[in-house]
């Protein structure tokens, strides 16, 4: 009897993982470009959202998938970049900005190669119910959209703490709140066991790299705080700094003392180089750079195809450079 295709690709996403992820130690290479935000240069499509593809020692991965269904597929394809070969997404939260693009990208992709974005990363706490004003659960597309990728033959990975996902290459998890950063929407509750509390998005998560002498990190929406970001990526991987930040910090609405006290976090961690995506904020970025003592080539806004590369460090592209 024929295996049936969820069952075909659960085999072969078996098989491809083998000892990759097994296996510790700081990567040599990566470079992170960006694919969904809110400002476009010559090329690709705007939006209010976040995606990035991460490429590490030949290991690739798409972080986020923008908010629109076919944003990152139209900018993937207007910038060359081929994502088929692709098999694993990190949802770094619930919020549609950064999970609109998943089941247009997996049925679009799969149709190449049907282990295209099939294994999906979350951190725990992402599928619970959530509500704004009374009983009524406005997280319950993230289930359904659960429901709707497992359909598509995809499987959801969900971690709890962090996780190695291939040499040098680290999950998160759900950060730990070390320091009282309030960068979440106010309004939202969630719905727990226990009862009904404000929604910080606990499952906030981000992507911790670690090379030969330095750490990378990149965020969708920072919702736990970059503070506590900073902190858990130096807990993660010990000894090294922090040079390079990319994705959104979601600052946009941040008082002067708030980005003061954030950029002393960034100073401690030894960030070097910024690119600031999605909810970052213009002006935002502009005072880290200031306060971090950067100059325009070591912290810029983020744009559709703008990247960062441990070999070629920021390329804001013209609009932002």
């Amino acid at each position: 009897m024929r295996p049936s295709a969820p069952a075909l690709i659960a085999l072969l996403l078996a098989l491809a993982a083998s000892p990759l992820a097994a296996r510790e130690g700081p990567a040599q290479a990566a470079r992170v470009t960006v694919l969904s935000t809110m400002l476009a240069d010559l090329t690709g499509i705007g939006e209010w959202g976040f995606a990035a593809l991460v490429e590490v020692d030949g290991y690739r991965l798409l972080f986020d998938t923008g908010a629109r269904e076919q944003t990152v597929l139209h900018n993937a394809e207007e910038l060359g970049v081929d994502l088929s070969g692709v098999t694993d997404v990190v949802l770094s939260h619930n919020h549609r900005d950064h999970t609109g693009g998943l089941l247009t990208l997996r049925r679009a992709l799969a149709a190449k190669n049907p282990l295209a974005l099939s294994r999906a990363h979350v951190a725990t706490g992402i599928f619970l119910p959530r509500s704004f004003v009374g009983p009524r659960d406005f997280n319950g597309n993230m289930r359904a959209l659960r429901g709707e990728y497992e359909m598509t033959g995809g499987t959801i990975v969900e971690h709890a703490k962090p996780e190695l996902l291939a040499p040098g290459v680290w999950l998160t998890g759900p950060v730990a709140r070390r320091y009282p950063e309030h960068n979440w929407p106010k309004g939202s509750r969630i719905i727990t066991a226990d009862g009904t509390v404000e929604d910080n998005i606990p499952e906030d998560q981000s992507l911790v790299i670690e090379l030969a002498d330095q750490v990378l990190v990149v965020t969708g929406c920072a919702h736990a705080g970059i503070g506590n970001v900073l902190a858990q990526a130096r807990e993660m991987v010990p000894g090294k700094p922090v040079r390079a930040v990319v994705g959104g910090l979601h600052l946009l609405d941040a008082d002067d003392a708030s980005l003061a006290w954030t950029a002393e976090r960034m100073r401690e961690a030894g960030v070097r180089q910024l690119l600031g995506a999605h909810c970052t904020g213009l002006e935002a970025v502009y005072r880290l750079r200031t306060l971090l003592g950067l100059d325009r080539s070591a912290a810029v806004v983020g744009a559709v195809g703008s990247s960062y590369s441990t070999s070629g460090g920021l390329d804001p592209l013209r609009l932002a450079r």
